[in-house]
């Protein structure tokens, strides 16, 4: 059968080319012909279409009269990552995990499909970077010396959808969507419209078969999935590896799904064996001091479902003319306006001191809920005297200096109650209730404004 012909479209205007040109004809843009495959009629009417749908064809209903059916899901036994993909597999969903290299994409990936072809699931592991072999001994140094995965190791496309066709895998995990390539199109494999195509044709058969698919993503220098954004957007759960390469821990994201929760984190740590699932994550964001010291305040931040406890930790020095603001796990610009509400509606100024925040176990925190925790620290810090014993704090501050409620405030003092904290110093609004026997030996003070916060703080030294 001949070659299809390639055409190049325009990411601005939708207009295409027989050739590539550095300037659109039809927008006169630069550098925006995407490179694409123009279907024979002969390949349509044998496979159907490539624009066919993902659905078979059904008649207009209102939502009320469509069954709802929860999706069967399959658990792969590894309890953190079953908590980040909202109970496990589900069938002919499209996952897509990225991260960067050597963090553990492909061990863990193989400790998952392992655990779901033991538990009786028909699974397959699509290899493009390694060879069986090299996959092989990875299963051995991970304590599976008679794993029964089945591999593959191939990065054509067509080989891989006529090898899914005839075994009908439950699973099927391809490492990496960067390496497979489609004979459709001319461009190198990991290009732009590779990357497209084979994601869109392994979605297309994933959603007519009922297989799970799992993509294994590369990541640019900047930590985003390397490719189209479309990659994205094409899949139903996209998680993201993070983490230190130096560190034992590695955290799980789930940035997008459509069958669970998002933002929801799972946290491993790195063994012989593998990674392990950390019941008890807080442990690993809390320092161990023995006493209390300057410039540290715990915080309760919310991630996904989970609460967990994080330590904060600031560093206020004598700075030079122009004060430096470093600010590692939180926003830098939130920092800067954080230190200027403390000087205007507190009293405490920074303006010749360098300041530095850190979030303890490199954890993100992108939620306002720490603003309070984070002015304590550093007020802490500057004063040169720590916080009491089993202190927490959390709260936004706004620009009037207003302590506002954070999102599931008892579900945060809950956390901290049943971890020994003592005091708590929370939004007015997450107060709970006089009565409530949930917080027993827990010391809560509500307050209202910033400068309530820090008289609390002063009272308790």
């Amino acid at each position: 059968m001949a070659k299809d012909k390639s055409i190049f479209t325009c990411t601005e205007c939708g207009g295409t080319s027989a050739r590539w040109m550095g300037k659109c004809p039809s927008c006169n843009a630069w550098n925006t012909l995407i490179e694409g495959s123009s279907e024979p009629a002969a390949t349509k009417n044998r496979f159907g279409s490539v624009h066919a749908s993902l659905a078979p064809t059904s008649e207009v209903l209102p939502l009320a009269q469509i069954d709802a059916a929860d999706f069967e899901r399959h658990p792969t036994g590894i309890d953190e990552l079953d908590r980040v993909l909202g109970g496990g597999m589900v069938e002919g969903g499209v996952v897509l995990i990225g991260g960067d290299p050597g963090i553990g994409k492909s061990t863990l990936l193989l400790q998952a499909v392992d655990a779901l072809q033991r538990s009786g699931m028909n699974t397959l592991y699509v290899t493009g970077e390694e060879s069986g072999a090299q996959v092989a001994m990875r299963s051995r140094r991970l304590g599976l010396p008679d794993s029964q995965v089945p591999v593959l190791p191939e990065i054509q496309l067509e080989k891989i959808l006529h090898t899914l066709q005839a075994r009908q895998p439950g699973i099927a995990i391809i490492d990496s969507i960067q390496t497979v390539y489609s004979d459709q199109l001319t461009s190198a494999p990991g290009s732009v419209a590779q990357v497209r195509e084979c994601a869109a044709h392994l979605t297309r058969t994933a959603k007519s078969t009922g297989t799970t698919i799992v993509l294994v993503g590369h990541v640019t220098k900047e930590g985003a999935l390397a490719g189209p954004r479309v990659l994205e957007h094409m899949v139903d759960t996209v998680l993201y590896f993070e983490g230190d390469t130096h560190s034992n821990f590695r955290l799980v994201r789930a940035i997008k799904n459509r069958f669970g929760a998002v933002n929801e984190i799972g946290v491993f740590a790195m063994t012989e064996k593998g990674l392990k699932g950390v019941s008890n994550p807080s442990a690993i964001f809390l320092s161990q001091h023995a006493e209390p010291v300057p410039g540290s305040c715990v915080m309760v931040t919310l991630e996904g479902t989970r609460p967990l406890l994080v330590e904060i930790q600031a560093l206020v020095d004598s700075g030079g003319p122009s004060p430096r603001r470093l600010s590692v796990g939180l926003d830098r610009d939130r920092l800067a306006m954080l230190l200027a509400v403390l000087h205007r509606h507190a009293g405490v100024a920074c303006m010749d001191q360098d300041v530095f925040v850190n979030a303890v176990g490199g954890v993100r925190i992108s939620e306002p809920a720490a603003d309070l925790a984070v002015m304590l620290a550093i007020t802490s810090s500057l004063r040169g005297k720590a916080l009491p014993k089993g202190f927490i704090a959390f709260g936004e501050v706004g620009l009037a200096g207003e302590v506002r409620p954070a999102p599931r405030g008892q579900d945060r003092l809950k956390e901290a109650a049943k971890l020994g904290f003592k005091v708590a110093v929370v939004p007015k609004a997450n107060a709970p209730k006089k009565n409530d026997k949930s917080f027993e030996g827990l010391t809560i003070y509500p307050v209202e404004r910033i400068e309530e916060a820090m008289q609390v703080v002063r009272g308790l030294d």
